[in-house]
C-alpha cells in the first residue's frame, strides 16, 4: 500500500504493528467513528491447533494496526508463525 507505512511495533516481539496513513490522499472506509475490527484470521501449527490469531484494526475508517494475539503461552505466537499459516 503505498500510502501506508509501520509507525512503530510492539517491545515484545509479537509481531503487532502501528501504522501512519496518509489521509491527505486516502478516503476513509464506511466504517464509522469508532474503532472495528477490519480482518481476522486463525494461526494455525502443523498439528492443526490454533494458538492465536492476527486482527486488523481501523479507527474512523483507516487502517490503524494489526496485531498478533496469543490465545496460549505454551507457544510463541509471532508475524512470522502467522505468514507461514495464514
Amino acid at each position: 500500500m503505498p500510502h501506508l507505512r509501520v509507525r512503530e511495533r510492539c517491545t515484545c516481539e509479537c509481531g503487532t504493528v502501528y501504522f501512519d496513513l496518509d489521509r491527505t490522499v486516502v478516503s476513509p472506509a464506511p466504517s464509522g467513528p469508532g474503532t472495528v475490527v477490519a480482518a481476522e484470521a486463525q494461526i494455525l501449527t502443523d498439528d492443526g491447533d490454533c494458538p492465536g490469531e492476527v486482527l486488523v484494526f481501523a479507527q474512523a475508517g483507516y487502517l490503524s494496526w494489526l496485531e498478533v494475539c496469543s490465545r496460549s503461552d505454551d507457544i510463541n505466537v509471532t508475524l512470522t508463525l502467522a505468514r507461514r499459516t495464514l
